[in-house]
């Protein structure tokens, strides 16, 4: 069974770096994915969902490929897998550019600037900034933190975990693809309707992906039990076992 301790490390390292270096200032991956999807709309749009699914599609696939190839070829190498998780969790994730910005804000509402807090306000959210009040921006700010902290930190490091570089590259797409054309706008109703289920879909799923990992060391914690103690595994032993350990006694041992 191959060891899992690089994708781990690489994901620590990659947050690590994002909270001491930030956003990379030139050449940002995420931007230059958005020019590239922004370039395919322009030839392929059409006011359809099909077309709209063959572009979430060709996007998704465009990201995930090299890096399902980077995967492949670093698994071998634990300290180049550790260094291309890491660049790539860097390049994906956004806790420090996330909390500057919002920072930013609040040291303008904090200091009676409400001008300066409604120019600073597009750079965390789309919301029209022109007649919000002090209370309003303050609001704002919360949801959009609350929002980007899950769709640029905890789902990228969640589908991390799950499906190593493949995942963070497939993930960062989906969501990127979201805020690009899944806004329920005249041109974009039907053609960023599977951007926006699949970005839906895919931290539910990374949630259940990482329940079922769980559940299932639970298990094999229980099995390892059984053998230990030379015990026959029949129902009411895994039951008290399984109590033991903190796990749900209904589960049904296969």
């Amino acid at each position: 069974m191959r060891t899992r301790w690089p994708l781990a490390a690489g994901l620590a390292a990659g947050v690590a770096l994002d909270a001491l270096l930030g956003d990379p200032r030139r050449g940002h991956p995420v931007a230059a994915f958005g020019r590239a999807a922004a370039a395919l709309e322009a030839r392929d749009y059409a006011d359809s969902r099909p077309r709209g699914a063959a572009h979430a599609a060709a996007c998704v696939l465009a990201a995930a490929a090299p890096a399902a190839l980077l995967h492949r070829r670093t698994r071998a190498r634990p300290p180049v897998e550790v260094a291309a998780v890491a660049l790539t969790v860097w390049a994906v994730t956004g806790a420090r550019s996330l909390h500057h910005e919002a920072e930013r804000i609040m040291v303008s509402l904090a200091g009676d600037d409400i001008r300066a807090a409604r120019e600073a306000l597009p750079s965390l959210c789309g919301r029209d900034p022109g007649g919000l009040d002090a209370a309003q921006i303050t609001r704002a700010v919360i949801e959009s933190v609350a929002e980007n902290t899950s769709d640029a930190i905890v789902a990228p490091l969640l589908w991390g975990a799950v499906a190593g570089l493949p995942g963070l590259a497939a993930y960062r797409a989906v969501n990127t693809l979201d805020a690009m054309v899944g806004h329920r706008s005249p041109r974009y109703l039907r053609f960023g309707w599977a951007s926006a289920r699949l970005d839906d879909a895919a931290l539910r799923e990374a949630i259940i992906a990482i329940c079922n990992e769980f559940a299932a060391y639970g298990w094999r914690r229980v099995r390892a039990a059984l053998r230990q103690q030379g015990m026959v595994a029949n129902r009411k032993r895994i039951r008290r076992l399984m109590r033991a350990y903190g796990l749900q006694p209904n589960i049904r041992p296969h």
